[in-house]
C-alpha cells in the first residue's frame, strides 16, 4: 500500500515463512490470520539511515467456542542479502523518482494518475520480492511494518537495505512476560557475536515440547537462551490469569477515563481504540476485558485490526476493535459510519469520547477514590497521560557463578549472610552501571531491577482487579435469589429460551439503591449479563463455567465472613479487603519457583547445520522441530499433559456429556463466527455482512417481543396498581435499546458519518421538499396538518411534521438526540413502522446513501424488520410525553353535551383546567358559543383529571355534559373525561363545577377524518346510565357486590401506600375514579336507602350526611344522645365541623362534589 510514497516507505505483502509444529489438535494453525496479526501493516524495508529498533507486540485470536489463544511477536530488521531484491528496490525507487519528478514539474499534478501508473510494476515486483524472499530466507517466521519517516531515497552503492522479520510464539494463555523474555533472548542470541551454547533448535524444541503449563496455583522456571524465565498460574480460588499491565493502561488513560471506558464496555456500546503502538492497543483492550470479571465480552473482539479488515468498523453490532493511527492522522480523518453508540478512545492523547447519556457506574466517586489510592501506593499518578518507555535491555556482565546465585535467591535457598552479600553486590552493580563485558548479557543489577518491576506490575494488576471484583460482588451478591428456574430439563430450556425469563429484573431493581438504577437497568439487558444468567440456569444440568464457579465461591466466602447483614444491606461503599493477601500470594509464587522444566539439550541433528552468522536468523532444521523427540519418559509425559486442554484436567464420561450440553448452549448463543472475521477475502466479507443482516433481524424480533411482553399486563400500572417507577425505568431501558438498534441498522453500510437515522430523515425531508410546493410553513402546529385535504398527503405530512416539531423543540439536542426524540414520538403515536416504511420508499435515496451490502438494501429482511416493529402498535407507550418533560405542547379541549337532553350550549359560559402528572394548565376560559378551546402549554405528562365549571349562575344556564375530550396535537393522544351529569343551578345536584377523571383513548382508535370535528357519541356515557338508573336498580343491588366493591377500593389504597413513594401510581384515580373509594362509599350508603320522594329524582348521599349532622347538632343542643350509638366527643365535633365548612365553601361544587371532598378530606 502507499504507492504515492517512496518504495522504502511503502509496505509490501508479508507471508509466514515457517511454523512449528504443523498444527495442534486444540488450535489449528490459521496461516492468513497469524500473518495479518504478526505484521498488521505488511512487510517493510529500511536503510541504515532509519531507526532499526526491535518492536514487541502481542495479539489474540478467538475461536468459535469462545476460547482464545495469544500470540507474542518480536519484530527486528535483518540485512537483505538477495541481489534480486536489492535490484528490484532500486528499479522501484528510480521509477518512483521519475514519476514524482514529472508529476511535480507538470502544471496540474494528478496523484490518481501517478498512483495508477505505478501500481502495475509495483505489484509485479512485490510478487518477485516475495518469491525471492521465499527462496533465500525460507527459514524465519513472518514480519511487521512500522513506517517511520525516513529520507526515502535508496542507492545500493551507498545504502544497506534491511527488511522486517518477526518471531512469533502462540500460547493458550496470556504468558506475556515469559514470552517476551524468551523471544528477546532468542533474538539476542542471533545478533550476538558469540554463538549460543546450544543450537537455536534446542531452545525452540524445549519450549514447544518440553516446557509444560505450570499447574494451577504454582510457578514454573524454564530456560531461555541466556537465562532462566519464570511464569506462574493462579490457583483455583484466585482471579484468572491476566498479565497485561493494568498499571500501564491506567497510566495511559487515567482513572476517570478508564471508568468511562469500562462503563461503555459493560453496557456493550461499540468501543474503538486508536494508538500508533500495537502493544498499547492490546494492553488497554485486555485490561478492560480482564476487569469485566465475572462477566465476559460476547461480541467482536479484535484489539488489532489491519487495513483489509476496516470494513468491520461498519459492523452493526457491539465491538471492541483497535486500529493503528497513521502518523499525523487526525480524529476527523477516521470515517466512522455511525457514532451514536460509539466510544472512541485515543490512547496516545489520553482521551475518551463516550456516547451521549451514558449512565454513571454505581458508586463511581468512591470507586475512583479507592483505585487512585491503589495507584498512588505504587507511585502512579491517577490522572493518566503518562507514557511509559518500553524497557530496553542493556548489554551487561554475567558469570555462571552469579547466575547460580541469582537462581538460589529466587528459590529461597540463600541464608541471611549470603543474601546480604548478594544485595551489596547488587548495589555495587547499580553504582558502577555494569561494565560492558559482552553482548547480550545483563548486569546483576539490571536483572534485579527487571524482576522488581515485574513483581510490582503483577501486584498492582491483582490489586486493581480485586477492587473491581469486589464491586461486582457487592452489586450482584444476591443475584441467585432472582434467577428463575422454570424448565424441567436442558433441552426444553434451550428450545423455549427466547420465550422464558431467566432473571426477575423488576424485583432485582426494586431492592437496589435509586442512584444505581440507571446503570443497572441497562446492564441487565446486555448479552454478557444474560449469558452469565444462562450459565447459572444451565449449571442445574451441567458443570458450571469456571468463571461463574469462581464468582459463586467468592460470594459464599464473603457471606461466611459477612455476619453483619444489616450493614451489607445498607449498601454503604465498602473497600476491598483482600488486596494485600492476593498480592502476597503472587509475590510468593514469583520469588520462589515451584517447578523447573527440563533444560534445553542437544538434539539428534545433522552436524554442521545451524551455524552462527551474527545478525542473521539461521535456517532451522525442520525435521527436529516438527514433533517432540521423546528423550526420556518424563518429557513424554509432560508433552502429553501439555497437549491436553488446560481447562479440562480429568475428563470423565459424565463431564463429557456436560461439555456436549454446554457446547450445544454456546453454539445456540454465538451467532458470529469469530474465526471468519479475520478472513479478508471478498467472499468472507460478504458472508460476514450477511451474518450481520441476519443478526440485526433476529435482534429486532427479540427486542420487539421483549417490549411487548414487558408492556402487556402493565397497563394497570398507570391506574395506580403497579410498581410504576421500576416498570417505567425498564421500559425506558428497552426503548433506549430499540433506538440503539435502529441507529445500528441505519448505520450498516452507510457511506457518510453522523447520526445514521437522522441524516437519512434529513435527506428524505430535502427530497420531499423538492417534490412538494414550498408553501408549507415550518411551524409545528396541528393547523399545518389540517391544511391537507386528502388522506395520503396527511400521512406524509405527519412524518415530515414530526420531524419539524422535533427540529423546533429547541432542547439543544444533537443529531443522535433528535433521532431518539423522533423514535420516541413515532412509537407513542403508533406510527414507527409506518414512518420508517415511508422513509424506505425512496429507493433512489437508499442507493445513493448506502453500500450494496447494507441491511436497508436487503428487501426481504427489511420487510420483516418493519413487520416486527408494527407489532409494537398493539400496546400504548407514553415514552415521548414522559421523557421530554420541558417542551411546550399544543392541546385541544372539546366539550361534548348530551345530544337529546341538552339545552343549547349558548347559555353556558364554561372553563376548564387540565391536570397531568407534570402539572396543570391553569384555568382556561372557553369562548362564548364555542365547544372547544385550543391552547399551548408546558408538557403536562399523562393527563389524569380535568376540572370543568361555568361562571354563569343564571337558572337558564345549564347543560347536560356527556364527556370532555382533550387532544394532544403532537402525540395524537386523546383523553376522554366521562361526565354524564348536569352543570348548572337548580338541576341535578346544582353543581357549577366538576372534577372529572380521565382515561386514555388509544391513539388511532378513532378515524383520522373524525379527529378534527368534535366527535359526538350517540349514547350517553356509562356513568350517566348508572346515575339515571341508580334509583331503579337500588333495590336490586346485592349487598355482596357492595361489600366486594368496598373491599377492592380499600385494598387498592392500602397497596398504594405500602409501596415506596417513587413507585406509587395515581391516587386521584383510586379515590374518585371508576371503582374508587368515593363511588363504592356512595353505593354503600345508597344501598336500601328509603326515599320519601314521590318523583324518582336522583337521591344524593350528601342529603343523608347533612341530615345526620343536623340531627347530631340538635341532639347535642338538647343534651340528648340516647337514640344514637355515638357518644359525644371529638369524632362528632370534627364531622360536624367538616360538613359545615364544606357547605360554607363559596364554590358551587354540587352535592356529589361535596361528598367527594368530604371523603378525600376524611381519608387524608
Amino acid at each position: 500500500e502507499g504507492f504515492e510514497q517512496s518504495p522504502i516507505r511503502r509496505s509490501f505483502k508479508s507471508k509466514v515463512l515457517v511454523h512449528y509444529p504443523e498444527s495442534t489438535d486444540r488450535n489449528p494453525f490459521n496461516k492468513d490470520a497469524v500473518n495479518m496479526l504478526c505484521m498488521p501493516r505488511g512487510l517493510s524495508f529500511r536503510t541504515q539511515a532509519d531507526r532499526l529498533d526491535t518492536q514487541f507486540h502481542s495479539f489474540t485470536m478467538s475461536f468459535d467456542d469462545g476460547a482464545r489463544s495469544y500470540g507474542f511477536v518480536h519484530t527486528f530488521y535483518e540485512e537483505v542479502t538477495s541481489a534480486q531484491i536489492i535490484t528490484a528496490m532500486q528499479t522501484l525507487y528510480q521509477m518512483h523518482h521519475v514519476e514524482h519528478h514529472s508529476a511535480s514539474s507538470a502544471s496540474s499534478p494528478s496523484p490518481s494518475s501517478s498512483s495508477s501508473s505505478a501500481s502495475s510494476p509495483s505489484t509485479s515486483s512485490m510478487d518477485s520480492l516475495v518469491s525471492s524472499l521465499d527462496e533465500s530466507d525460507a527459514e524465519s517466521l513472518a514480519g511487521v511494518s512500522a513506517c517511520l519517516g525516513c529520507a526515502g531515497s535508496f542507492d545500493p552503492a551507498r545504502d544497506t537495505l534491511y527488511v522486517s522479520k518477526a518471531l512469533c510464539l502462540l500460547t493458550p494463555l496470556p504468558f506475556l512476560q515469559a514470552a517476551r523474555q524468551f523471544l528477546s533472548q532468542l533474538h539476542q542470541a542471533v545478533v550476538s557475536q558469540t554463538a549460543p551454547p546450544l543450537p537455536l533448535e534446542s531452545y525452540i524444541h524445549n519450549i514447544l515440547y518440553e516446557v509444560p503449563l505450570p499447574p494451577p496455583g504454582r510457578s514454573l522456571r524454564f530456560h531461555g537462551v541466556q537465562g532462566p524465565i519464570v511464569c506462574q498460574r493462579p490457583g483455583p480460588g484466585e482471579l484468572p490469569l491476566g498479565e497485561y499491565p493494568l498499571g500501564e493502561a491506567f497510566s495511559l488513560l487515567g482513572v476517570d477515563n478508564m471508568m468511562q471506558l469500562l462503563t461503555c464496555a459493560l453496557l456493550e456500546t461499540q468501543v474503538l481504540l486508536c494508538s500508533h503502538n500495537y502493544q498499547r492497543l492490546m494492553t488497554v483492550a485486555e485490561g478492560v476485558t480482564t476487569l469485566l470479571f465475572p462477566f465476559q465480552w460476547q461480541h467482536i473482539y479484535l484489539p488489532i485490526v489491519s487495513a483489509p479488515l476496516h470494513h468491520l468498523l461498519d459492523a452493526p453490532v457491539p465491538f471492541l476493535i483497535g486500529i493503528k493511527r497513521r502518523d499525523g492522522a487526525q480524529r476527523s480523518s477516521l470515517h466512522l459510519p455511525h457514532e451514536a453508540n460509539l466510544c472512541f478512545v485515543d490512547i496516545d492523547n489520553c482521551c475518551v469520547e463516550a456516547p451521549e447519556d451514558l449512565p454513571v457506574f454505581p458508586d463511581q466517586t468512591e470507586l475512583i477514590q479507592e483505585l487512585s489510592e491503589v495507584l498512588l501506593r505504587f507511585g502512579l499518578p491517577p490522572q493518566g497521560g503518562v507514557i511509559t518507555k518500553p524497557a530496553t535491555t542493556s548489554p551487561c556482565l554475567s558469570s555462571l557463578v552469579l547466575e547460580d546465585l541469582m537462581e538460589d535467591r529466587r528459590n529461597g535457598n540463600l541464608g541471611g549472610e549470603e543474601l546480604a552479600v548478594l544485595e551489596r553486590l547488587q548495589a555495587l552493580a547499580r553504582r558502577c552501571g555494569g561494565g560492558k563485558m559482552s553482548d547480550g548479557e545483563k548486569t546483576l543489577g539490571s536483572v534485579f531491577e527487571e524482576e522488581e518491576k515485574e513483581l510490582k506490575a503483577a501486584k498492582l494488576n491483582i490489586q486493581l482487579r480485586e477492587v473491581f471484583a469486589g464491586r461486582f460482588a457487592a452489586m450482584f451478591g444476591r443475584y441467585e435469589e432472582f434467577v428463575i428456574h422454570s424448565a424441567l430439563d436442558l433441552d426444553s430450556w434451550l428450545n423455549n429460551r427466547e420465550g422464558t425469563f431467566s432473571f426477575d429484573k423488576g424485583s432485582f431493581l426494586s431492592v437496589q439503591p435509586v442512584n444505581h438504577l440507571q446503570f443497572l437497568s441497562r446492564f441487565l439487558e446486555t448479552s454478557m449479563f444474560s449469558s452469565f444468567v444462562d450459565g447459572k440456569v444451565i449449571s442445574h444440568w451441567a458443570d458450571r463455567e469456571p468463571l461463574q464457579q469462581l464468582f459463586d465461591s467468592r460470594l459464599e466466602r464473603q457471606r461466611l465472613y459477612d455476619t453483619d447483614e444489616e450493614y451489607s444491606r445498607n449498601c454503604r461503599y465498602r473497600k476491598c479487603t483482600t488486596l494485600f493477601d492476593s498480592a502476597q500470594v503472587i509475590e510468593r509464587r514469583l520469588l520462589k519457583a515451584d517447578h523447573t522444566a527440563i533444560h534445553p539439550h542437544l538434539l539428534d541433528m545433522r552436524i554442521g547445520q545451524g551455524r552462527h552468522h551474527p545478525g542473521y536468523f539461521p535456517k532451522l532444521q525442520a525435521d527436529v522441530l516438527v514433533q517432540g523427540q521423546n528423550t526420556n519418559k518424563w518429557s513424554s509425559r509432560v508433552t502429553a499433559s501439555r497437549r491436553t486442554d488446560p481447562k479440562r484436567s480429568t475428563v470423565t464420561e459424565h463431564s463429557a456429556v456436560d461439555n456436549e450440553q454446554r457446547q450445544k448452549h454456546t453454539f445456540a448463543r454465538k451467532n458470529l463466527c469469530q474465526s471468519k472475521l479475520l478472513d479478508s477475502s471478498p467472499q468472507a466479507v460478504t458472508q460476514t455482512h450477511r451474518e450481520f443482516v441476519d443478526g440485526l433481524l433476529s435482534e429486532c424480533r427479540l427486542k420487539t417481543k421483549r417490549m411487548l411482553m414487558e408492556r402487556m399486563g402493565k397497563e394497570s400500572v398507570e391506574l395506580g396498581q403497579g410498581e410504576a417507577n421500576i416498570t417505567g425505568l425498564q421500559e425506558n431501558t428497552l426503548i433506549h435499546g430499540l433506538c440503539d438498534l435502529l441507529e445500528r441498522t441505519w448505520g450498516h453500510g452507510l457511506q457518510l458519518k453522523q447520526s445514521a437515522l437522522w441524516s437519512h430523515l434529513l435527506h428524505y425531508q430535502v427530497a420531499q421538499g423538492k417534490m412538494e410546493t414550498p408553501a408549507e410553513s415550518a411551524g409545528s402546529n396541528g393547523s399545518d396538518q389540517r391544511t391537507f385535504d386528502d388522506g395520503t398527503l396527511l400521512l406524509r405530512g405527519s412524518l415530515i411534521q414530526d420531524m419539524r416539531f422535533i427540529q423546533a423543540m429547541s432542547e439543544g439536542l444533537s443529531e443522535v438526540g433528535q433521532a431518539r426524540a423522533w423514535i420516541h414520538l413515532a412509537l407513542e403515536k403508533k406510527k414507527l413502522s409506518q414512518h420508517l416504511k415511508e422513509l424506505l420508499t425512496n429507493q433512489e435515496l437508499l442507493r445513493q446513501l448506502y453500500k450494496p451490502h447494507a441491511f436497508l438494501l436487503c428487501e426481504e429482511e427489511r420487510e420483516q424488520f418493519l413487520f416486527h416493529l408494527l407489532s409494537l402498535n398493539t400496546v400504548d407507550y407514553l415514552c415521548f410525553t414522559r421523557v421530554f418533560t420541558s417542551i411546550s405542547i399544543p392541546y385541544r379541549v372539546v366539550i361534548l353535551p348530551m345530544k337529546k337532553l341538552s339545552i343549547a350550549m349558548a347559555t353556558v359560559n364554561p372553563w376548564v383546567c387540565v391536570s397531568g402528572e407534570l402539572g396543570d394548565s391553569g384555568v382556561r376560559q372557553i369562548p362564548k358559543n364555542a365547544q372547544e378551546i385550543f391552547f399551548q402549554c408546558k408538557n403536562l405528562g399523562r393527563l389524569s383529571t380535568l376540572q370543568l365549571g361555568q361562571e354563569n349562575s343564571g337558572l337558564l344556564a345549564k347543560c347536560l355534559i356527556d364527556c370532555v375530550k382533550v387532544y394532544n396535537e403532537i402525540t395524537g393522544h386523546t383523553y376522554k373525561f366521562p361526565c354524564g351529569r348536569w352543570l348548572g343551578k337548580g338541576v341535578g345536584d346544582g353543581s357549577l363545577e366538576r372534577v372529572l377523571i380521565g382515561q386514555l383513548v388509544s391513539p388511532g382508535g378513532e378515524e383520522d377524518a373524525g379527529r378534527w370535528t368534535p366527535p359526538e357519541l350517540a349514547s350517553p356515557s356509562q356513568s350517566m346510565l348508572t346515575v339515571l338508573g341508580s334509583l331503579g336498580s337500588r333495590s336490586r343491588l346485592l349487598s355482596v357486590e357492595v361489600q366486594e366493591d368496598m373491599r377492592e377500593a380499600a385494598n387498592n389504597l392500602v397497596k398504594h401506600f405500602h409501596k415506596p413513594e417513587q413507585e406509587r401510581g395515581n391516587l386521584t384515580v383510586l379515590l374518585c375514579g371508576e371503582g374508587g373509594l368515593v363511588l363504592s362509599l356512595e353505593k354503600f350508603l345508597l344501598h336500601g336507602f328509603k326515599s320519601n320522594r314521590l318523583f324518582q329524582r336522583s337521591v344524593f348521599v350528601w342529603d343523608f350526611v347533612e341530615k345526620a349532622v343536623v340531627s347530631m347538632e340538635t341532639a347535642d343542643q338538647m343534651g340528648d344522645l340516647h337514640g344514637s350509638t355515638l357518644t359525644k366527643g371529638p369524632p362528632c365535633d370534627s364531622l360536624c365541623h367538616y360538613v359545615n365548612a364544606i357547605n360554607a365553601s363559596p364554590r358551587n361544587i354540587g352535592k356529589e362534589g361535596k361528598f367527594q371532598l368530604f371523603v378525600c378530606l376524611g381519608i387524608r
